[in-house]
């Protein structure tokens, strides 16, 4: 008999939901859908694994209530309708912070709910997001067992040099540290990685996770050497809407000579920031690549010129590089901002092959190119899926007849 496991991917203006199917160590997955924001339209979408749509309706942002709230109403409902005999026996979430009590994923309790919280100062754009989405599965599903799912432990095992600002040392004790994100999709693309190169996977490896939320990995062997990302989700390479790395001095300046108060910092730093920031246009690389306006190739300009510094420091702590990955929407479907991140990199071992990289190859390096460079679909969904299946396959075993079906 499968056992059913639902994931959720709760993000600031949108929620990713999946649901699969798991029998004898093979998940399979079932359907995917998406609930969003866009303009004052909200929507929702499910289809099935062959593309079939199962799901669609909107609603206004007029119609009252919170987008959150409403979404985590109706895909409980839509599962039921669905899939009827379909009885979920876990519910994975996406997490953005850990912290440093979590390395890997965790049967969430009440317990765990109250450090968790405690962490949304520090990633206030999607911690609380991520909490109201396991909230309402718990009551949608109360015999389900909820599964939180971290992007930060992937990057715990840093050493300490990448770990650590040069502050006093207290506040290193009390969890002021580089972090890292994105660890969900590292964990996935390390593994896809590892079957289609494993020579490569077991080397030095740069992987660029590009997206609204962007940020870089250096591995090493599979592991988390460095990344981009540090205390918060701001930090590193420019994002959709967030600025990235930024000179402390700035902060001080705006409450210092600006009067500005934290809450408006960080609705600058978060949401007015960035490509959105720069262009003065879109957070959205397509509109920006469509534009004629100056200062759109500008904002496009300093993503690629950041992404390229990334690069070379991150090979540095590497001492060398065997491959470089993109993922995320961005690195999946940019091939224009790919090409111009590897324009010149020949001293680094890098060669492009640009028809291979117009045509989204799996290779997009030619065969002459010392460093192998992949373009690699992520899937943090699977992953949160993985990791929810052998927490609950492994609570069953240890309970037996304890837990409800």
């Amino acid at each position: 008999m499968s056992l059913h496991v639902l994931t959720l991917n709760a993000g600031s203006s949108t929620i990713k939901f999946s649901l699969f199917a798991a029998d004898r160590g093979e998940i399979r997955p079932l359907a995917f859908g998406l609930a969003e924001m866009v303009g004052g339209e909200r929507r929702i979408k499910a289809w099935d694994n062959s593309g079939a749509t199962l799901l669609k309706e909107s609603w206004s942002a007029n119609d009252g209530g919170d987008f959150h709230e409403e979404a985590l109403k109706r895909i409980p409902s839509w599962q039921r309708d669905a899939f009827p005999e379909a009885h979920i026996r876990a519910v994975g979430h996406r997490v953005v912070h850990g912290g440093v009590h979590y390395d890997s994923p965790v049967i969430i309790t009440d317990g765990v709910i109250d450090q968790l919280e405690k962490l949304v100062p520090i990633a206030p754009l999607h911690e609380p997001h991520n909490l109201a989405g396991v909230k309402a599965a718990r009551g949608a599903w109360p015999a389900a067992i909820q599964v939180a799912c971290f992007d930060t432990a992937f990057h715990r095992n840093h050493p300490f040099v990448n770990d650590v600002f040069a502050l006093p040392r207290r506040f290193y004790a009390e969890g002021v540290r580089r972090y890292g994100f994105h660890g969900l999709s590292y964990e996935y693309v390390t593994g896809k990685l590892r079957e289609i190169s494993p020579s490569h996977a077991a080397g030095k490896v740069v992987v660029a996770h590009l997206g609204n939320g962007a940020s870089m990995c250096a591995l090493m062997n599979g592991w988390s050497v460095a990344s981009s990302m540090g205390f918060t989700a701001l930090d590193g390479l420019p994002m959709g809407t967030r600025c990235g790395q930024l000179d402390p001095g700035v902060v001080l300046y705006l409450m210092q000579e600006k009067k500005l108060v934290a809450k408006e910092i960080a609705n600058i730093l978060y949401n007015e920031s960035g490509l959105k920031g720069l262009s003065g246009l879109s957070h959205d690389m397509r509109e920006l690549e469509a534009s004629d306006l100056p200062e759109a190739k500008e904002a496009i300009d300093y993503f690629v010129f950041r992404i390229r510094r990334e690069l070379g420091g991150l090979a540095a702590v590497l001492q060398g590089l065997d491959a470089f990955v993109f993922c995320g929407g961005i690195g999946e479907n940019a091939w224009r901002v790919r090409e111009r991140v590897l324009e010149g990199m020949e001293w680094l071992g890098i060669e492009l092959d640009r028809k291979g990289n117009e045509q989204n190859r799996e290779v997009i390096s030619s065969e002459n190119s010392r460093v192998r460079v992949f373009v690699i679909r992520t899937n943090e969904e699977q992953m949160i899926a993985r990791h929810t299946v052998e927490l609950a396959e492994a609570l069953d075993e240890a309970c037996g007849d304890c837990l409800p079906p």
